[in-house]
């Protein structure tokens, strides 16, 4: 695939003017429940550096928000991961919707045991909308990097393949996604972090510059 950015070059500008940021950037959120919202320090650092290899796009520093914050409509992609329970407040719950049918995005990736805590939270936020599953053909897999069998896994959790699940707005654009059975951001993390081979740690990259991809063009 081409590489021609000047179409993200525009939208790096937009949201520049829009609010007021020098650098595109993912906010991690600190949700309540007891759950290791903080897992792996180095995931979102790497990320955004390996995005901005790829892009040419200046990134930021990873970001800390609440989801009952108003600083939470600041960023484009609020990012959530951990091991254990995960907890929404009726306010946190009301933010978030407003936040996600306005133009934001959620990426949710579940670190094993996150998962019964996360479904039951985010029917909270969208019980009118049902989480489905991504074919294969669908653009997240190809918007730059092509991943035909879906995502890549990345660390063995559970028996099986990996499950790529999204929410939809009216126009079939993707305001949650949630990858399981996979651990994507895993494979963000410093190569010392987990010992993943270095192809593996590459796959994990490259998956997570096609997430950042579609939420910034979509």
């Amino acid at each position: 695939m081409k590489k021609n950015f000047f179409w993200l070059f525009l939208i790096f500008v937009f949201y520049n003017f829009l609010f007021g940021q020098n650098a595109i950037t993912i906010a991690r959120v600190q949700y309540k429940g007891g759950g290791d919202w903080y897992n792996d320090r180095t995931i979102i650092p790497n990320i955004l550096k390996y995005f901005t290899k790829e892009s040419g796009i200046a990134t930021g520093k990873e970001e800390v928000v609440q989801l009952d914050s108003i600083k939470l409509f600041n960023y484009p992609i609020l990012f959530i991961t951990g091991h254990g329970n995960i907890f929404f407040t009726e306010e946190e719950v009301r933010n978030l919707r407003q936040y996600l049918l306005n133009g934001g995005f959620l990426y949710v990736d579940d670190d094993y045991g996150m998962d019964k805590y996360f479904r039951r939270e985010i029917v909270k936020v969208f019980p009118d909308r049902e989480m489905i599953e991504l074919p294969l053909n669908h653009i997240l897999f190809n918007i730059k990097f092509r991943f035909p069998k879906g995502l890549p896994k990345i660390h063995e959790h559970e028996p099986g393949p990996p499950k790529c699940y999204a929410i939809l707005d009216d126009n079939q654009r993707i305001i949650v996604l949630y990858t399981f059975n996979s651990n994507i951001s895993d494979g963000w993390a410093s190569p010392d972090v987990h010992n993943d081979p270095a192809e593996i740690r590459e796959q994990a990259l490259k998956m997570g510059v096609n997430i950042i991809l579609y939420a910034l063009t979509n």
